[in-house]
């Protein structure tokens, strides 16, 4: 169904639906909403068509909760930062995706509420380390990023890509959802706009071969490098605004603390080793939270509960030129959290690697 300005729509009860189009990238940006509450969630969303998508909103008198990343992506700048800085909405993203700029890091099953509306989060590696697909089972509906394109699939040839690994998200992920369910993909590039389950399973040529076929076939496919990976894959592991640098060390800071390393998100991290035998005088704070303190996966000896929402206020009176290592279930957090402290001027402050599931995959102690 098709709106008067061309603009695809979908009615599904209580949902209202657009399809919009970057034509720069053949990159597809989804807008759901719940029709009775107004709460909406962009997916995708391009930053050149930010006043676009902005527009739209105001005319639909929709109120954005959340922008949602199907994976950091290589071809486009995300408008998410510019929509959460100024509409006030909150930014998710796969807590595999490698970054902590979003409010939200998402994991495999997990359920994304707006209004009466539901999403839920499949995680689908393989074209990146962080894909992730979005059903709507109210819907019947699916929005698959990269991993699953209209007759193809997202190239694994950068990016942590893994052929391997994306034959078994798509088979394992979206395939195993009914036939009848459709497909609404990141990209298209010959003008089509939805699939079904059904379909691909019948006629995707790269999915409908064996796992072996297809991993030969991605290896040898020879795509040229995507035109603006090296501005896009930086600014979208910052959700598509720079994040203010932590401030700078004072005169006489001490430094080399620990052996921190710094990924491309700028997180001060170390690794669970060092954290085991760290020095007695650092201080742990977990920024979980309280019913994740005492689950299965524990806490460490000593650790300081703090829920990330409250950081700030926990740690107003503490000493900042004490060292705090800050820890959560499986980093993303815990990132978060240690970018909180430096900009609040502490100077010895690291993020526990993996989390507290790295720790407990490794059989150290918990309480």
């Amino acid at each position: 169904m098709y709106a008067a300005d061309g603009r695809m729509t979908l009615k599904v009860k209580h949902m209202i639906f657009r399809q919009l189009f970057d034509p720069e990238t053949s990159t597809y940006t989804y807008l759901l909403a719940d029709e009775k509450t107004r709460e909406a969630v962009l997916i995708d969303p391009v930053r050149e068509q930010y006043h676009r998508d902005a527009a739209i909103l105001d005319e639909l008198e929709l109120k954005l909760k959340y922008t949602i990343e199907t994976h950091v992506h290589a071809d486009h700048v995300t408008a998410g930062g510019l929509f959460r800085r100024d509409r006030g909405s909150e930014s998710m993203i796969s807590v595999c995706a490698g970054t902590t700029c979003a409010n939200h890091l998402i994991e495999d099953g997990q359920k994304i509420s707006f209004g009466e509306l539901e999403l839920e989060a499949r995680t689908t590696p393989g074209h990146t380390d962080g894909d992730m697909s979005l059903v709507s089972h109210e819907g019947r509906m699916a929005f698959t990023g990269d991993a699953l394109l209209i007759r193809g699939c997202g190239r694994t040839d950068f990016q942590q890509g893994d052929a391997g690994k994306l034959y078994e998200s798509v088979h394992g992920k979206v395939f195993s959802l009914p036939d009848d369910y459709k497909l609404y993909p990141g990209h298209d590039y010959k003008g089509r706009t939805v699939t079904t389950v059904g379909e691909e399973k019948a006629h995707n040529p790269r999915l409908t071969k064996d796992k072996a076929s297809f991993v030969e076939l991605m290896a040898n496919l020879n795509l040229q490098r995507p035109k603006k990976i090296d501005e896009a894959v930086p600014a979208n592991l910052e959700c598509g605004l720079p994040m203010e640098p932590p401030p700078k060390k004072q005169a006489g800071a001490e430094d080399g603390w620990a052996p921190i390393t710094r990924g491309p998100s700028g997180v001060p991290e170390v690794s669970t080793a060092w954290a085991a035998e760290c020095p007695k005088n650092v201080k742990v704070l977990d920024v979980r939270e309280p019913h994740e303190f005492n689950d299965e996966l524990g806490h460490i000896a000593g650790a300081v509960l703090a829920p990330l929402a409250t950081v700030e206020a926990h740690v107003k009176s503490w000493d900042k030129t004490e060292p705090v290592l800050v820890v959560c279930r499986s980093g993303g957090r815990s990132g978060k959290g240690a970018r909180i402290l430096e900009n609040l001027g502490f100077e010895k402050v690291a993020s526990m690697a993996g989390g507290m599931r790295a720790w407990n995959a490794e059989n150290r102690p918990t309480e």
